[in-house]
């Protein structure tokens, strides 16, 4: 791989030391992972970087004990950087000492790792966030930005929606990077990496289910970019605040199920606006998902599990986390379906995943409706839901309902159901049949 000079020194300089031993370790780990990956050059990053690493296991000492050696010798990345939510929350849901035993046992280390981030140039934990996209956190850089990101949702939107240039890192590189601010330029950060090997041909008689169609495009295309058409009409052309949630879902499904890090959306998305269907690769494949393969895949599912719970103990709401709309939304559809049956609780504990500002934006421009969801038994946390579902001891007692396609993917013990199905299941206690 070809290596460049930047204004100061040479990769090579601080591959030599000439900033320290630490830095110099970083820059020969960011080489070898592009020579590796058969890298041309390294690029200059901009934007934000996003780092995945957010848990405070045994295994993820060698590394904490990596990045707190660059942080005793001075070093920061290039701009502040986001995180991944925390895998607890001590105060809004693992307040117990059941709960509480299972995280000081799981996640010794978890005041080293956080320590490690407040030092290298984290913001506080109010922002940790799998979707450090939202308005409310701020990592939102401008289409054609090269970063370094890993989180394989905001990898996935990054690319995406955003327009973003960033590969689908694996947890560590990308902080790596930050440190030295350059990433090799390889695979999705490059023109011919960002192609489509795959039309999906959406015909759906109505909207589709996005969680359905995200799962079954990245069963089908693995890690290919897929490009989507029949999709712009259901955005009136244009991704706003109050619809980017549906990309959001059909995105980190296709993440999860798959490793889809970068799709196209005709008519609607930065890239496929700009270049069309010339993003299409000559002989590429077609992928029909009409009302009959919803189903089929829907159908795929498991519903009912020997070892859990026989009535839904607790609903999930937001994984990746929830926008600001769609806690909004959820509110207003929780408690007037309750209204409407003269219930003044749910029958099962709702739980919304957000980071702080969103919450904190809701309440301040929310306050009656954010009291009636808490005596609805609507509660809001800035954890990772995923590690909530899948917690050692915890994920065996309950059966969780989840609106959320990632989560099931991980977790195919976590039910997955339709936004409306799970309102009333809110209200009745009960599956509908």
């Amino acid at each position: 791989m070809r290596v460049v000079n930047n204004a100061f020194l040479t990769v090579e300089d601080i591959i030599d030391g000439k900033k320290g031993p630490e830095l110099a370790k970083i820059m020969k780990i960011v080489v070898a992972h592009g020579n590796a990956f058969g890298a041309e050059r390294l690029v200059d990053l901009g934007g934000r970087p996003h780092c995945s690493l957010y848990t405070g296991t045994d295994y993820m000492g060698p590394m904490i004990k990596l990045f707190q050696a660059c942080a005793d010798a001075g070093l920061k990345t290039y701009q502040s950087y986001t995180v991944n939510p925390r895998c607890y929350d001590l105060y809004n849901l693992n307040n117990n000492k059941a709960d509480m035993q299972q995280i000081y046992e799981g996640y010794r280390l978890q005041r080293d790792l956080d320590w490690v981030h407040a030092q290298l140039g984290a913001p506080d934990l109010n922002f940790r966030s799998c979707a450090c996209y939202l308005d409310e956190v701020g990592n939102k850089p401008p289409a054609g930005t090269y970063v370094a990101w890993a989180e394989s949702s905001a990898v996935n939107y990054g690319n995406s929606v955003l327009g973003i240039r960033t590969n689908r890192n694996a947890g560590g590189m990308e902080l790596c990077c930050a440190l030295v601010g350059k990433a090799p330029l390889f695979g999705l950060m490059t023109d011919e990496g960002r192609k489509s090997t795959w039309l999906i041909d959406v015909k759906t008689t109505k909207e589709p289910d996005w969680g359905v169609l995200g799962t079954a495009v990245g069963l089908k295309v693995i890690d290919a970019n897929p490009f989507y058409a029949g999709l712009a009409k259901y955005f009136g052309g244009k991704i706003t605040n109050d619809n980017m949630h549906l990309l959001k879902k059909m995105g980190s499904a296709s993440a999860a199920s798959g490793a889809v890090g970068l799709y196209h959306v005709e008519g609607l998305t930065p890239d496929a606006k700009e270049k069309g269907r010339d993003l299409l690769e000559k002989g590429y494949q077609t992928y029909v998902f009409d009302d009959a393969e919803q189903e089929r895949v829907r159908s795929t599912w498991p519903t009912e599990f020997e070892d859990r719970p026989k009535k839904p103990t607790y609903i999930y709401i937001g994984c990746p986390h929830n926008t600001y709309h769609e806690i909004l939304t959820w509110g207003k559809k929780f408690t007037e379906a309750l209204d409407k049956r003269n219930q003044e609780k749910g029958a099962i504990p709702v739980i919304l995943f957000c980071p702080n500002p969103v919450r904190d934006r809701l309440v301040e421009e929310q306050p009656l409706l954010v009291g009636k969801m808490k005596s609805a038994g609507m509660r809001f946390s800035n954890m990772c839901q995923l590690s909530y579902a899948g917690m050692k001891g915890f994920s065996e007692r309950v059966y969780a309902i989840t609106n959320s396609p990632k989560t099931r993917n991980y977790y195919p013990n976590v039910q997955y159901l339709p936004d409306d199905v799970i309102v009333e299941t809110v209200c009745t206690g009960e599956v509908p049949a």
